[in-house]
């Protein structure tokens, strides 16, 4: 067993720069090459229950298109649909306009029940899961980006009424929601009310071969915003908005869009791309990389390992006196007769050769045993040898249950033996 786990450590050892992620490279040639958001389901760490994207009163586009999914995908609940959501590769857009909805009570009831049990949107671009980024500043003005897992439905929080331009925008890191507060006249309600994220801003990062001046995605970014858009005449796609213009990420208007029976919300999006130096064989580099993460991760091994070896090492200790000690009891007898007594040890020396009385459950445990270490020992060696791929969605999944069903023949052989050792009554015998 320490041979195996110091051996299962030294291929964690190995470096995995050039790890192989099992993806397809797409190159785009033209700047108005389409590129197509894809939504996921929407999962939640607080009900862990996932539900469909467009279960929610959401834009949908024509015609709906469910991806082909893997089985590990349809173990862990993913449903991947296309979006509204279509961009032009390297051309960037503002305030457009992608539908409007009016709720009714019960999507404005489902959609507060979503944001109260924590639900977040997963996002896919070409292979790669949006990572979300709220913005935040200062009382200096400075602003920063704050990186979170996934994009929320939408936030709580309080009304408020904005009279003055000059806003400040700060971060709340227990509910990983922004919130906008005035410098002057603002009022405040007393009841907290239910806030839906319409506005999306989406960073593409792309890398450009320098010699085929092909290009492809490496990186994939969203900020959410919550805007109440006002408009004078719908026209779909072509409205013009009051509260955002079309010729810059300005954001006129900062009333968020609040969840309410009768309520018209406005979906609005930004695209804007941003030239990378980021090959596209890294780009899964930023979201296998968290900082610090790893220095923590090794050094919970390494405190596992001292201990592991501390506690085996005291369990042998005593076990060797103990058995010094009967041995030296057995050396000290001097008559024959007090040598044959069974005393100390020898009291249990045949045990391990008489059936227990439950020798088929035993058997059958064994069995499992052998089947669940080896599903075990393949799924956590081909993870460092860096087989199992992170844009294979579901992989990880798809390899235990493979591994699991692989394992059975060494499982079901063992208990066989298991059975014949023990001489068990219900025993099939091996010839």
């Amino acid at each position: 067993m320490g041979i195996l786990f110091f051996f299962i450590l030294l291929l964690s050892l190995v470096p995995r720069s050039h790890s192989f992620y099992g993806d397809v490279a797409r190159d785009f040639k033209n700047k108005e090459d389409t590129l197509e958001v894809k939504v996921n389901k929407l999962s939640s760490i607080k009900t862990l229950l996932p539900y469909d994207y467009y279960s929610l009163g959401y834009c949908k586009p024509p015609v709906i298109t469910n991806s082909a999914l893997s089985l590990g995908e349809v173990l862990r609940g993913d449903r991947i649909k296309n979006s509204i959501y279509t961009l032009k590769m390297r051309e960037a857009e503002y305030c457009k306009v992608a539908c409007r909805v009016k709720l009714d009570a019960n999507s404005a009831k489902k959609f507060r029940e979503k944001i109260d049990d924590q639900y977040v949107i997963n996002m896919i671009l070409d292979n790669l899961p949006a990572a979300i980024t709220f913005e935040a500043s200062d009382w200096n003005g400075n602003k920063s980006k704050i990186p979170v897992t996934a994009l929320p439905v939408g936030r709580k929080g309080y009304a408020t009424e904005v009279s003055f331009v000059h806003l400040l925008m700060l971060f709340d890191l227990k509910n990983c929601f922004c919130f906008l507060l005035t410098s002057k006249s603002l009022a405040q309600g007393s009841e907290e009310r239910h806030f839906i994220y319409n506005h999306l801003r989406f960073n593409v990062m792309y890398h450009e071969d320098p010699k085929t001046k092909f290009s492809r995605i490496v990186g994939f970014e969203i900020t959410p915003y919550s805007v109440n858009h006002e408009y004078k005449k719908w026209e779909n796609e072509k409205t013009e908005l009051v509260t955002c213009t079309t010729n810059s990420d300005l954001l006129i208007s900062n009333l968020p869009q609040e969840i309410d029976t009768d309520k018209e919300v406005v979906f609005t999006y930004d695209v804007l791309f941003e030239s990378s130096d980021v090959k596209w064989e890294s780009r899964w580099d930023s979201y296998l990389s968290r900082g610090t993460d790893n220095q923590i991760h090794w050094l919970s091994m390494f405190n596992s390992l001292w201990t592991l070896l501390l506690l085996s090492g005291v369990i042998a200790m005593v076990v060797v006196r103990t058995l010094y000690k009967d041995i030296n009891s057995y050396n000290q007898l001097e008559t024959q007769d007090e040598a044959q007594e069974l005393t100390g040890w020898k009291l249990v020396h045949a045990d391990v050769f008489r059936p227990p009385p439950n020798a088929n459950l035993l058997c059958v445990c064994v069995g499992n045993g052998v089947q669940f270490f080896g599903t075990m020992l393949i799924t956590i060696i081909s993870g460092l040898l860096g087989f199992l791929s992170p844009s294979n969605r579901g992989g990880l999944i798809t390899a235990m249950v493979l591994s699991w069903m692989f394992m059975g023949l060494f499982g079901d052989t063992t208990r066989r033996t298991c059975t014949r050792c023990s001489k068990a009554r219900n025993g099939r015998r091996l010839h």
